[in-house]
Parts: C-alpha cells; structure tokens; sequence
C-alpha cells in the first residue's frame, strides 16, 4: 500500500490498472501494450532487433522501427502507410510529423540518389553547450601514440561534466564512426577521470567542428554484398594489456556497421589477438545476414571478411586441434565454422588498405584522413555534394519507400 494510507483490512495490496510514467513498470507495461498491438495488426517481431516490426504480404511491405514512444514507418506502399497511421491513431493519441527529417536528434534527407543521415544540428548544439563553437579545430580526434591510463593526471572535481560529456559523444558515433575509438577510449574512465582524459575528450570536441555535417550516406541502388574489415591492436590497454577490436561492415560501399571495444580477456600474441577480432566480426556478419533476411532481402554470395594477420588466418582455416590455440575459448572457433558454411570468405590484406585501422588505434593526420575517405562518408552541406552522392548502400528501391514519423504514441494503459 501507498505509505500514509491506512487500509480498513490488514494485508490488503493494491492492483495495478494502469502503469503511469515514473514506475518501474511503465516503461516495461508500455513496450508490451504497443509490441501486442503490432502483433494483432498482423506484424511479426523480428528475432534480429526486437524493436523491429516487419509485415510482407506480396508486395505491400511495412516495417515499424520503433523506439519508446516514437515509430518510423517505412512501405513502398503510402495506402499502408495511411491505414497503419490511422489504426494506431484510434488505438492510440498519436501525432503524425509526417516525412522523416529529424528523429532522435538525427537529420534526414533523401533525393533520387539515396538517404543521407547526419547530426550537424546534435553536433554545433554539443559545441555550443561546452563552449567549443569557437575553437581552433584538430586534425585527429585522438594524438598519435596517445595511450590513456588510469594513473595519468589529476583527478578532477566534477566528475559529472565528464561523464555527461562522454555520454554525448557516444550518441554521436550513429554517425560519427571515426570517432568510436576516442569515444571507446574514453569512456574506460567515467569512474576516476583525470584532467588528462578531459583533455583528449575536449580534442574530440574540436576535431568534430572540421566536419559537423558529415554523416552517412544509403545509396538507392547497389549490390548486395556484405564486405568487412577486421582488426586489432594487440595488449593495448596499459592497465589491463587487453587488446582492442575494431570492424568496420559494408554493404557494397555504403557503411552499415562497426565497432570499437576492448577485448574480454588477454591475448596471449597478436594472432590470438587478431583471431578474436576475427570471431566478432564473423558475429557481426551473421546478425547483419539475419537482418537483412528479415527485410525481405536475401544475399546470394557469401560475405568477404578482410584481415591484415595471415597467422589469423591460417588458425581459422585450419581443422587441427594444436598446442598454440588449445587456450582459446571454443566461442572463438566459430570463425571455422562459418567458413565451412560459406557464411564469409576470409581474404588478406595489407595493413595500409585496412579500413578497421582507424577503429583499434590513434592514427597520424595523413593516414586518418585516408583511412575516413574510404568509409563512404560525405558531407550532406557541402555543395559538391548537391544534397547526395558518396558510398553504396541498402536494398528496395529508397524513390519507391515511403518514410514517415511517427507518431509520439501517448495513451494511458490499462
């Protein structure tokens, strides 16, 4: 019972109805009420992303992304989109924003060429709030051989500002992925950092002001070939000498996914090291395959793994149980299988052509701006660009898909 309220029975308990904002519950209560609404509108919850709803039937398809109480609905088919838009508005008070533009802080825009996404408006907002719109800007978002630690520096008083900061930072990698491994780096330090770790956070501040428009570019028409780069950095971390993987997965040449993360456990060489990047990649691959299987899209090649170790290489190719991998956790051997499935195709490359570089280690100024050109990334505001061009990118024909927001769903639920 409520404190303060005094029950006529003893060992009375009151009965939810409704859950309201600010219980535990709600947020819980309310994905189950909107997720059961999907599902008896004839939606399926897709395994791969359960915030993903999908309906095919022919060639009326509808997928509802949704995130708490706002829903992106994309269909070739505007009839659908205006039934679905109508259903939920009788079941739900909803507000209809109409063609996606800006959602989560994240700008759209589309022309005949493709999708482009950015954070310029997140970008100078973040520059402004911590007084940056006027610095002088960086090359690198990281120097070169910056190696952070936690006994390096003074620890500074309000811890809070850091950690807000670091937070900020992490929301802008959706479209920002050349600056994961600063972000990554940093955010190791939210419980002590020093005056040295704010430092290299405010350098990722100025660097972001050369380039606050660039984003990501979804091209309407391209292959479909899944295509990754893998790398690490072996004992990289000075406290844990844990190693870092980087991958970085495109769809023809439209950047789709990526990752920069310190390893589990300690590798014993660079090919262990190497090994492990190859095992998350070859994670990331499958989920990315089971996604697209989702959309409606089927991939008829297996896709193309690049790794600059050919020690990795061999240890994944390789059937025969020996003394120098017998350490290595039997998760990490699934690399062998999704080879003999022909899921992924493991090819070499060298260190200079490998785009995973940038996400395990800080590069020079000439290297990091090689590196980024190859991501597939343009600038939406520079007017070379003329609204689009730049990279690959995803199935269904993006003239024909019609893509709105929605809908601020706000109901009380029973």
């Amino acid at each position: 019972m409520p404190p303060g309220f005094i029950s006529p029975k003893p060992g009375q308990v009151c009965k939810l109805i409704k859950s309201l904002y600010g219980l535990k519950q709600a947020s819980r209560q309310w994905n189950l009420k909107l997720t059961q609404e999907f599902l008896s509108m004839g939606f399926k919850q897709v395994v791969s992303n359960s915030s993903l709803f999908t309906k095919d039937k022919g060639d009326d398809f509808v997928a509802l992304l949704v995130y708490v109480d706002d829903v992106v609905i994309a269909s070739p088919n505007l009839n659908q989109v205006n039934q679905i838009k109508s259903h939920l508005d009788d079941v739900f008070h909803i507000k209809d924003l109409g063609a996606l533009k800006f959602f989560l802080g994240i700008e759209i825009a589309r022309n005949t060429e493709g999708i482009s996404v950015s954070q310029r408006k997140y970008t100078l907002e973040l520059l402004e709030e911590t007084g940056f719109l006027d610095c002088k800007p960086a090359k690198t978002p990281m120097a070169t051989a910056t190696k952070l630690s936690k006994a390096i520096g003074n620890k500074i008083d309000d811890i809070t500002q850091y950690r807000r900061l670091v937070g900020k930072l992490l929301y802008l990698t959706i479209t920002k992925p050349y600056v994961s491994y600063a972000t990554q780096q940093l955010s190791q330090f939210l419980d002590c950092p020093t005056d040295v770790h704010m430092q290299a956070a405010h350098r990722v501040l100025r660097y972001t002001k050369t380039t606050p428009g660039q984003g990501l570019f979804f091209s309407a028409s391209s292959s479909l070939q899944i295509k990754g780069f893998t790398d690490s950095d072996w004992a990289a971390c000075p406290d844990t000498r844990r190693s870092v993987t980087g991958f970085c997965m495109f769809l023809d040449t439209t950047l789709i996914s990526w990752k920069s993360k310190k390893q589990h456990t300690i590798s014993r060489s660079s090919s262990e090291a190497e090994y492990r990047a190859l095992a998350a990649a070859a994670c990331e691959i499958q989920w990315l395959i089971y996604l697209l299987q989702d959309l409606g899209v089927q991939l008829n090649s297996p896709a193309m793994l690049y790794c600059d170790s050919k020690s990795a290489i061999a240890i994944a190719e390789n059937p025969v149980f020996h003394e120098r991998t017998k350490h290595i956790e039997i998760d990490c051997h699934l690399v062998r299988e999704k080879l003999q499935r022909q899921v992924l195709k493991l090819m070499h490359v060298t260190t200079e052509s490998q785009l995973a570089d940038a996400f395990t280690k800080p590069l020079a100024s000439a290297i990091f701006s090689k590196f980024i050109s190859k991501l597939g990334l343009h600038c939406l505001y520079t007017p070379a660009c003329r609204g689009g061009g730049g990279g690959g990118g995803v199935s269904r024909d993006v003239n024909k898909l019609n893509l709105s927001t929605s809908l601020n769903l706000h109901n009380q639920l029973c």
